[in-house]
């Protein structure tokens, strides 16, 4: 008896599933890779730091809004440069869909997927206010290739997937004390669905984390890479 095509195909990728109809890639710098998607969903953007071939990775997402340059004054930016340094990727993620949860957890396993392609074996999720929740659910469906996340002024709605996260995976979640948009209880609503995870008071920081940059990336800068040691010895 002969088997259907559909029964011995594997399932698509992530990357597979974004029905892309054509991708652009332009090197902007030499350690900075900028690559659309088109897909029938919207225009995926990603900028990939580092080499490609790098074995860590943090995946790095923004908020409601979308953008890519993410709060902290350009944090995201400055970390992806920095890190480069010591073979470390980063992919800041243009959302196709800002807003719609599903479509950007998709995003960051996409880029996962993309990245693995090359050779990445471990990532760090990171995202801002919205952005927390599909950082946190994207560290679920990595499941043991997560190192790591990092939450920036986190939204809690979304983040109930990730229960019993941070019993299996560091997380580490910074908010500002004087927040105008989502109060720090929301953080610590986050860390009481996850499980724990370390909760940083960013003290006199509003929303965009902009009184507490230099604190919050000197921080990063350290903690991304000892996660990522930590899990490569594990």
């Amino acid at each position: 008896m002969s088997t259907s095509s559909s029964e011995t195909d594997p399932p698509p990728t992530p990357l597979e599933q974004l029905r892309t109809m054509a991708a652009v890639e332009s090197m902007l710098t030499e350690n900075l890779r900028h690559i659309e998607v088109y897909t029938m969903d919207g225009l995926l953007s990603l900028f990939w730091h580092g080499s490609p071939e790098a074995k860590h990775v943090v995946l790095a997402c923004g908020g409601a809004m979308g953008g890519v340059l993410g709060p902290a004054e350009a944090l995201y930016q400055e970390l992806g440069v920095a890190l480069a340094d010591s073979n470390i990727g980063m992919i800041r993620v243009g959302y196709r869909a800002p807003n719609d949860t599903d479509k950007c957890v998709h995003d960051l396993v996409a880029a996962a997927d993309l990245a693995t392609r090359s050779g990445a074996t471990s990532f760090i999720t990171m995202g801002h206010s919205f952005g927390g929740a599909p950082a946190l659910q994207a560290a679920v469906i990595l499941q043991e290739h997560c190192a790591g996340v990092v939450t920036l002024a986190t939204q809690s709605a979304g983040c109930e997937p990730a229960e019993d996260l941070a019993t299996r995976v560091p997380v580490i979640l910074f908010h500002g004390d004087k927040d105008e948009i989502l109060p720090m209880q929301a953080s610590e609503l986050v860390r009481m669905i996850i499980g724990g995870g370390e909760l940083v008071p960013l003290a006199g920081a509003g929303h965009l984390l902009v009184e507490a940059a230099d604190h919050v990336r000197d921080r990063l800068a350290t903690w991304i890479p000892e996660k990522f040691e930590a899990h490569t010895r594990q």
